[in-house]
């Protein structure tokens, strides 16, 4: 993984050795399908105990707990916008998604981070658009911060790689 940059690349996001992964969780916290429910199992009974504790998460926060038995040490649980053709504040909610992750990545002084593709599963927000949000929010991130920090998008299928190419030869 490269220092003060982005990088993609399409693994399983529970086997990386980051200092934090993102979850990309529902209100609840307590797991489900997907990336969350993948992370949920990877990490261990651990982890849905202390969600438990956190009492849920609003669309567009974030919450961090330990990563247990993951390689990260931490889990930044965020919950994207359901997708509703746009009209409903989902691009807001998302780019809160990711300023809320890295306002975590900063306060407990993470040096690399592990972000799927927010919204795109099925929540069915349209993956060009979400990988456009993404790479602009981590953009402003790293130019924002004096610590080093390498971003990772981890990337579920072509599709997706694709659309955040593009969004990084663009944005």
């Amino acid at each position: 993984m490269t220092r003060n940059g982005i990088e993609l690349t399409r693994e399983d996001i529970t086997t990386l050795a980051v200092e934090g992964i993102v979850n990309a969780a529902n209100n609840s916290l307590l797991g489900g399908g997907g990336v969350d429910g993948a992370i949920h199992r990877a990490a261990g009974p651990e982890l849905l105990a202390e969600c438990r504790k956190l009492g849920g998460c609003p669309t567009g926060e974030a919450r961090i707990t330990k990563g247990y038995n993951l390689p990260a040490a931490w889990v930044i649980h965020t919950v994207g916008p359901v997708w509703h053709g746009g009209t409903q504040g989902e691009p807001e909610l998302l780019a809160n998604c990711y300023r809320n992750c890295f306002s975590l990545v900063r306060e407990y002084g993470l040096q690399s981070i592990a972000f799927p593709a927010i919204s795109t599963g099925v929540y069915g927000y349209p993956k060009e658009e979400a990988a456009r949000i993404a790479v602009r929010e981590a953009r402003r991130y790293l130019t924002g911060t004096e610590k080093p920090a390498a971003i990772l998008f981890v990337c579920f299928n072509d599709a997706t790689r694709l659309a955040y190419q593009t969004a990084l030869a663009t944005i």
